[in-house]
Order: C-alpha cells, then sequence, then structure tokens
C-alpha cells in the first residue's frame, strides 16, 4: 500500500520523466510538488526503499517497472474521473482537476473497471490528454505545441500543456477548446508573440499561451 503523498510523487515523477527524461533531479521533483528540495529528498529515499523508484547521486531519480505502473493507474483514474465529471455531472474543463485528484486515490480496481464501461472507454479525457488502457498502454498522439507553428499554418485544438483553472478560463473567454480550429496569422521574431485566427476571429496571444496549446496540424 501506499500513501496519498507516495502516490503523487510517482505521478510527478512520470510526468517529469515524459518532458524531461529519465533522472529527474531533487530540485525538479521539488519544485513539481511545491515542497522543499529535503522533503522531496525524503520522499525519494522512503520510494527507493519500496523499490518503485532508483535513485543516483548526480543522476537523479526514475520510475521502476513496478512504480511506473502504480503512477500509470493513478493517472488512468484521474482521466477517467475528468470525463465523468464533465459528461455525466457537467463540471466545466477548469473545474474538474482538484476533484480528480481526490478521487484518483480511490483503491478498487472493480470500480475503476465499471467506470470505463461506464463512460464507453474513452481515450481521452476533457483536456485532450490520453487515458491509460486498463494494461496501462498509454496511445500515443500526433500533436505538436502552437509555438512551434509557423505564419499561415493551422491545426485543430488536440490538448492543453497547462491545465490550471486560470487559463482554461482564459481559452473560455477566447472561445478556444478541444476541437478549435486554429491558424497562425502573423508571428513575431522579436518575442514569438501571435495573431491567431479562431472562428473567423482574430486576436493576439503571447509565446506562454502559444506554449501551452497543443496542436494536430492540419
Amino acid at each position: 500500500m501506499f500513501t496519498l503523498a507516495e502516490e503523487n510523487y510517482l505521478k510527478a515523477i512520470f510526468h517529469l520523466e515524459n518532458d524531461y527524461g529519465t533522472g529527474v533531479s531533487t530540485n525538479a521533483i521539488a519544485d513539481k510538488m511545491d515542497t522543499r528540495a529535503s522533503s522531496a529528498t525524503d520522499m525519494i529515499q522512503k520510494l527507493a526503499d519500496k523499490k518503485v523508484i532508483s535513485y543516483q547521486k548526480y543522476k537523479g531519480a526514475s520510475l521502476t517497472k513496478k512504480g511506473k505502473s502504480i503512477a500509470v493507474n493513478i493517472i488512468r483514474k484521474h482521466r477517467l474521473w475528468e470525463v465523468f465529471l464533465v459528461e455525466k455531472l457537467d463540471f466545466q474543463w477548469d473545474e474538474v482537476h482538484e476533484i480528480a485528484e481526490q478521487l484518483e486515490h480511490i483503491k478498487s480496481d472493480e470500480l475503476i473497471q465499471r467506470l470505463d464501461l461506464f463512460l464507453g472507454h474513452p481515450d481521452f479525457d476533457p483536456h485532450g490528454d490520453p487515458i491509460p488502457d486498463k494494461n496501462g498502454y498509454i496511445k500515443p498522439t500526433e500533436k505538436k505545441l502552437l509555438s512551434k507553428l509557423k505564419k499561415n499554418q493551422q491545426g485543430i485544438c488536440v490538448g492543453v500543456k497547462e491545465s490550471s483553472a486560470k487559463f482554461l478560463q482564459y481559452l473560455d473567454t477566447r472561445k478556444i477548446g478541444i476541437g478549435s480550429s486554429i491558424k497562425v496569422i502573423e508571428k513575431e521574431d522579436f518575442d514569438q508573440s501571435m495573431t491567431i485566427q479562431v472562428s473567423n476571429k482574430q486576436f493576439f496571444i503571447t509565446k506562454q499561451i502559444s506554449e501551452n496549446l497543443y496542436l494536430k496540424t492540419i
């Protein structure tokens, strides 16, 4: 059995490995968990003792096969609950993350299998993130950050990198969501800010915004 805190650390290390590769530094983990490096070091040692991560000084922490399996299962539960909250309880996509953070720690495998069946085995959550199947397989997705597109390129929004409520609420004000068609009208060489077109409306966005939207180019 693992504590809620231990599961959160495993999930955080999984995401960091996906973003930056294996061998995640203690400082990166501490930043992700919004805690002190000393607290992260203590938890890393506990997880290493439980054989769910391997840790080498100066090389960082990496999930073991067992650790990855646990992390993926937590992520599966989190994303299925988000689908349930949006599709069945009419929550908005900016309201579900914190609730799913609580629900993801429910231990019943039977409940999650029935939830998956009830929802029709969804492939993606409301933010466009792929949902691991019951065997832990994550379907690869073809996507590119909006910031990587050039002038006159366009694509369909398939996900968000940043899922904070404030960012999602901002996207709502601009009528940007999963499935939105986005075209780059202008791109500034100086700061990489953009003018984009969404649903026949053009407006300016910063580089920070373009770095948090995933598109499938068309």
